[in-house]
């Protein structure tokens, strides 16, 4: 990690190191990409494709897996990428270099952190629903930030195959509550005592759910594992929160985003790509 830190806040980057990864698989005078994954794509097991070689593409996924310690944006392409390192084929090189691609235009890119005193605790989640073409199971994403600064994110697929989109999204706000319950905890060691902590999901139905205290016919298949996020609503330790479509910023965690909606999430999350005079006019 390189740390650039001015009485304006902090700025975290790995630079160097992605340009060392550029050369290193041969991609440092590619064209850039605006865009870890195109919008929309799936990436399928490929049965029928040409084989690569597993040495080379598992050595990428490992080294870009070093750089989503301050790049959020290629965390979502990244973790799809990797599901395929048993078996990898051209298909999956491509998706891979894809990323590659856009790490070339966006060598600088990192998570900008201003000074300041707020110190509220608030998460957003969301999931996409059978995303994974391997087993139909969805994927999870959530964010988590401290006084409006990103500071814990994931996306992971779900252990569980969801029946509807409610599900996964009440799978995927049980998984951001857990995170959320961790740093509550973590915080108290510092006196700072948090109530009613929002956690912002896109689901109506999801909300309608985690809300309900009586335990519904079609909510009984769900793991009992998941259904805690209503203990800690009536507690008062959390509270879901409806937050339209167009602002979920979780959903840079859980699909493919065009190059529109992901820079203006990217901004949300605290990401810039800043200029060579950035740091001297502050």
């Amino acid at each position: 990690l390189q740390v650039k830190q001015i009485q304006q806040g902090i700025f975290i980057h790995q630079e160097k190191y992605t340009s060392e990864l550029l050369k290193k698989y041969s991609m440092d005078n590619c064209s850039s990409a605006k865009v870890p994954m195109a919008f929309g794509y799936k990436i399928s097991a490929d049965p029928s494709g040409e084989s690569v070689d597993h040495k080379t593409y598992r050595g990428i996924i490992g080294s870009l897996m070093y750089l989503t310690a301050s790049r959020p944006d290629i965390v979502f392409a990244t973790g799809v990428c990797a599901r395929y390192q048993a078996d990898p084929k051209v298909s999956h090189m491509t998706a891979t270099k894809q990323i590659l691609r856009y790490l070339k235009g966006s060598k600088s890119m990192g998570l900008w952190y201003p000074a300041g005193n707020d110190f509220s605790l608030q998460a957003f989640t969301d999931a996409d629903h059978a995303g994974c073409k391997l087993d139909r199971k969805s994927t999870s994403g959530g964010c988590q930030f401290l006084g409006g600064r990103l500071v814990s994110w994931s996306s992971r697929k779900q252990t569980c195959v969801s029946l509807s989109t409610a599900e996964a999204e009440y799978v995927a706000a049980a998984s951001c509550c857990s995170q959320v319950l961790w740093m509550k905890t973590q915080l108290l060691d510092y006196r700072y005592r948090m109530l009613r902590i929002p956690i912002y999901c896109d689901s109506e139905s999801a909300i309608a759910i985690s809300h309900n205290p009586i335990q519904h016919s079609k909510t009984k298949h769900i793991e009992l594992r998941y259904h805690f996020i209503k203990d800690h609503i009536l507690k008062g330790n959390i509270e879901l929160i409806f937050v339209p479509t167009h602002e979920e910023i979780a959903d840079v965690f859980t699909k493919a985003l065009d190059s529109t909606k992901l820079n203006a999430f990217l901004q949300m999350l605290g990401m810039m790509n800043p200029d060579p005079q950035f740091f001297l006019k502050c």
